[in-house]
């Protein structure tokens, strides 16, 4: 069973911003991962992000559509099942993962 999945008004935005082809492999890839956002290390698609050059995302999930370079950085919510949908992006260096630190500082997440 699927969780829910919401977006925060940001990530909405970030959507918008795809290429039509890329931003329909993105929510296709975002459906995928809501059926098991779990970390890896329990079986699920997302990989755990840390403190990385300053930046804390402990907390935070990602996964990779490598081919087109886009990183979905999201959160999950156990206890309701919800996974929110933080950033949706183009890896350029590092500025997804700062993005999704001023998020999560803005939004308390």
């Amino acid at each position: 069973m699927a969780w829910s999945v919401e977006f925060l008004e940001e990530a909405v935005n970030d959507l918008g911003k795809l290429d039509m082809p890329v931003r329909k492999r993105a929510l296709k890839a975002i459906r995928k991962v809501a059926q098991n956002p779990l970390p890896q290390s329990e079986g699920g698609y997302g990989k755990p992000l840390g403190r990385h050059a300053a930046i804390d995302l402990v907390g935070l999930l990602k996964v990779k559509l490598r081919a087109d370079g886009i990183r979905i950085v999201y959160r999950i919510e156990r206890v309701g099942e919800e996974m929110l949908v933080v950033v949706v992006g183009v890896r350029a260096d590092a500025e997804v993962y700062r993005e999704a630190a001023r998020r999560r500082q803005k939004h308390g997440l």
